[in-house]
């Protein structure tokens, strides 16, 4: 059984991570594949910092969602 503190822990620094620990690869390329993405809309279009903002709550949600799944 995946560890909660520390699959929120990775998920916290590299969303989809945690959720990859966790047991579920496929939801973690999804977690991952939207941290690409609200990246790539920061750099390239934004430049501000709600994007930043965005990004944290994302995080935030993304080690969440792992802790959950471990319990």
């Amino acid at each position: 059984m995946a560890n909660g503190i520390l699959a929120a822990i990775l998920s916290f620094f590299i969303p989809g991570l945690g959720q990859a620990y966790a047991g579920d690869i496929k939801k973690g390329i999804i977690f991952f594949i939207v941290l690409i993405v609200l990246i790539l809309i920061g750099t390239m279009i934004f430049r501000s910092w709600v994007i930043s903002l965005i990004n944290i709550l994302f995080s935030l949600y993304a080690a969440y969602d792992a802790y959950q799944m471990t319990q």
